[in-house]
């Protein structure tokens, strides 16, 4: 890999995880239409995407760390009821993708080098994400804020976000729809995402890390890290644009991602029917 591949990745990823337009599902697509394929069909490629999810869940922790240190805290403090609520149901919504990520590591290592696949998946994204719109926009404004959501909907959400591990399914877009669904608005659906992204992400990250060191793999470690240190500038600017975009829009927030994720599907879906790369 180039230095200029590996900044390039991590601008991508920085942009595309928090944005709900699955950064997995670009991470695919990028280097089948830049001829990258040598290196996203290696067995480094998934540790290396890893590491730049690294970064994205670094510049979350460091966006809501004073929220965490709330949350945190609470754990002391019993008069921190709200807190240890919003504490609790990320854990609860957290289980479900950490076991069926294990479960089914290997098998979704299989879906990374079909550019194909990821279209079609960022195609059905891309409808998620008009379905959600649709579903806020036929109900009168909610006062539900995250911790009046049960314990079995936080659940719910956790095996949800489990789909983002599928490269086209954005995780924030998912758990966002399923945040809505639930009666949260844009604002705190967006924030109890990225919430529960961190743990996940950051949970990932420091798995890989061990198993690239162990590896000897020095120099895609090198990669790894500059990668991820472009890609946690980019979330960090990304996050505080969605955070203060969602909380003006009020209607249709969801529509444009939605566009993009259509758009884009069907035109590499074309490409990788034809067989034609750039």
């Amino acid at each position: 890999m180039h230095l200029l591949q590996a900044i390039i990745y991590g601008i991508v990823q920085g942009i595309t995880e928090l944005f709900p337009i699955s950064s997995v599902g670009h991470a695919v697509i990028l280097p089948y239409l830049l001829r990258w394929t040598e290196f996203s069909q290696s067995n480094q490629f998934l540790p290396f995407v890893v590491m730049l999810h690294l970064g994205t869940g670094l510049a979350l922790l460091i966006y809501f760390l004073p929220e965490w240190l709330h949350l945190i805290a609470s754990i002391f403090d019993r008069r921190r009821k709200v807190e240890r609520r919003i504490l609790l149901l990320i854990i609860v919504a957290t289980i479900p993708a950490a076991v069926l990520g294990k479960i089914f590591e290997h098998k979704l290592q299989e879906l990374f080098p079909s550019a194909l696949s990821a279209s079609i998946f960022l195609i059905l994204n891309g409808l998620v994400l008009f379905w959600a719109d649709g579903m806020r926009r036929k109900r009168r404004r909610s006062t539900a804020r995250i911790e009046n959501l049960s314990y079995g909907r936080s659940f719910l959400i956790g095996i949800v976000q489990s789909f983002a591990l599928i490269p086209g399914f954005s995780r924030s877009g998912i758990t966002m729809a399923a945040g809505l669904a639930s009666g949260l608005e844009y604002e705190d659906a967006a924030r109890f995402s990225f919430l529960l992204a961190t743990p996940v992400i950051l949970g990932a990250g420091i798995l890989e890390v061990p198993k690239m060191l162990h590896q000897h793999n020095h120099v895609m470690f090198h990669d790894g890290l500059i990668g991820g240190l472009c890609a946690g500038v980019l979330a960090l600017l990304s996050t505080a644009f969605l955070m203060r975009y969602f909380e003006i829009t009020e209607v249709r927030a969801l529509r444009p991602f939605g566009w993009y994720c259509i758009v884009v599907g069907v035109v590499v879906a074309i490409l990788a029917a034809l067989h034609i790369q750039f």
